[in-house]
């Protein structure tokens, strides 16, 4: 009525199949062994004997393990390979020098303050550089402050010529009298 007995036929046909193996005609002989190891051993709600599940679970442990050894493997290299990425595209050359003007970018502007209004700040005079890329900048009233490598480009002093505008100025000039 309740299927126990297709259960236990289930079960004892499993025990003849690991111990016999598909040859059924041993079956009568190790009816006897089987049904024994049936009433003694000890099954679990899943259907196996507890040696069987620890062993499965210590299997499964092992496989979670490799598989967190190769997502860490494959995370470091993912690391190596972004920062790499990131290192090539670092604009401008930050090799600087005690007694250098550099100019330092102002990431507090807000928006909207004027169409060719620059985010750089006027020139600071480099105090010290230290090889994680900090520096040491020395601002107006003479106070030293550290600031991050990434925001501080050199400064270019004087006005920068555009001869190509100042020929064509000319030119218009001359065409015009």
């Amino acid at each position: 009525m309740s299927g126990q007995t297709e259960v236990t036929n289930r079960a004892l046909k499993r025990i003849l199949e690991r111990s016999v193996g598909s040859n059924r005609k041993e079956w009568s002989d190790k009816l006897d062994d089987a049904l024994r190891a049936f009433r003694t051993a000890f099954n679990t709600p899943i259907g196996t004997t507890p040696s069987e599940f620890r062993t499965n679970w210590l299997m499964q442990l092992n496989a979670f393990e490799d598989l967190r050894n190769e997502a860490y493997t494959s995370s470091l290299i993912y690391k190596e390979k972004t920062k790499k990425w990131h290192d090539k595209r670092l604009k401008g050359n930050k090799d600087f020098y005690e007694g250098q003007k550099v100019l330092l970018f102002n990431s507090r502007i807000k928006l909207f303050l004027g169409k060719l209004r620059t985010r750089w700040d006027s020139p600071f005079i480099v105090k010290k550089f230290f090889p994680h890329g900090a520096i040491e900048l020395i601002s107006r009233d003479g106070t030293p402050f550290k600031v991050n490598g990434h925001r501080v480009k050199k400064y270019e002093e004087g006005i920068p010529r555009n001869e190509e505008f100042e020929e064509g100025m000319l030119l218009e000039g001359i065409t015009e009298t």
